[in-house]
């Protein structure tokens, strides 16, 4: 058995920290210097002319760069081992891997311009990727260049590729946040609950317990934060509901403005224009993204997009890394040329 720390990659990673000026003076006060991975396949150095597709990789909520280091028991690969064992094997084209940073003190951004957090999606579109093209040899194109996430990675793979296609041709979403009614309002009859009966009603009594004790140590944690980082991010702190629960249909509104599922029609033409889609998730997940997946699903297929790689697995919303090998793998067969 090969013991759990020795998978020295075929071939290369390189780390960078970018100096970022659309983070800079983020109303969160986050660090503007993000971490960058980029891979390269076995062959990039021996062969200086060829130049190969791109696939972006995000973050789901509350994540950071160094957590795909992160092990699971009887020593799982690491996506970022996975994904080199791919292309070592030859089951896939050869790829450059952009591993990106997006973490932020409130768990994340949704990969969104969002007044209250930050421009991640400017970060994202208008500073990685032109830095990426300049110092790497892709295929600088859109279709040859992918975005690939899970949870709330796989959301803004979803959202970014439909905003941005002159940029990205292939996405894949693994459980991405969709069908908003189902992955976020049943937490609001929770989240209004623990808010009375615990912080006097009030988001900030919450976060100055939060940041006073080891995280996510009380039950509802991850209610609560979830919750608040969707309201940063769609409606800039104003929580669609009241303080029993009771939707508030203006700024409700003003979220499903960008639940995926509703974005489908107005971006028709950017999903069209795709040149892989990939959606999956799995039937037991907790949070019903397998519902938002579907519910996706058929909105592409309401608008003429068939060519769609879809799949409900048995399994959770967690411990399904080996789930993004599969979608790797699709979105470069279908970004590389000829």
């Amino acid at each position: 058995m090969t013991a759990p720390w020795a998978y020295p990659p075929a071939g290369r990673f390189d780390e960078h920290v970018l100096d970022s000026q659309a983070l800079r003076d983020n109303p969160l006060g986050d660090p503007h210097e993000r971490p960058l991975w980029v891979y390269v396949p076995p062959g990039y150095e021996a062969d200086g002319e060829r130049r190969y597709p791109a696939v972006y990789v995000i973050q789901g909520y509350t994540g950071q760069l160094d957590m795909w280091r992160n092990r699971a028991p009887f020593g799982a690969q690491t996506y970022p081992e996975l994904a080199d064992e791919l292309f070592a094997s030859g089951e896939a084209p050869p790829c450059v891997v952009v591993w990106v940073d997006a973490w932020t003190s409130l768990g994340g951004s949704q990969f969104l311009d969002a007044p209250a957090i930050g421009r991640y999606h400017t970060y994202l579109c208008e500073e990685l990727v032109p830095w990426v093209d300049e110092r790497y040899r892709t295929l600088a194109e859109p279709a040859h260049r992918g975005i690939q996430g899970k949870s709330s990675g796989g959301y803004g793979a979803m959202v970014t590729a439909m905003l941005r296609p002159d940029l990205f041709g292939g996405l894949a979403t693994h459980a991405g946040d969709a069908l908003f009614e189902a992955c976020y309002a049943k937490d609001f009859p929770e989240t209004a609950r623990l808010l009375r009966d615990r912080y006097e009603g009030s988001f900030e009594r919450f976060w100055e317990d939060f940041r006073s004790r080891p995280l996510v140590s009380k039950p509802g944690d991850h209610v609560l934060v979830n919750t608040w980082g969707m309201a940063m991010a769609y409606s800039e702190g104003e929580l669609p509901f009241d303080s029993t629960g009771r939707l508030v249909p203006e700024v409700w509104e003003r979220w499903l403005e960008w639940d995926p599922v509703r974005m489908v029609e107005r971006h028709a033409d950017a999903l069209r224009g795709m040149r892989a889609i990939y959606v999956d998730a799995g039937t037991s997940d907790e949070f019903y993204l397998d519902l938002g997946a579907e519910a996706f699903r058929r909105e592409l297929e309401r608008i003429g997009v068939t060519e769609v790689r879809f799949e409900l697995f048995d399994g959770k919303h967690g411990g399904i890394t080996w789930r993004y090998p599969i979608a790797l793998r699709y979105l470069v067969e279908r970004l590389t040329p000829g």
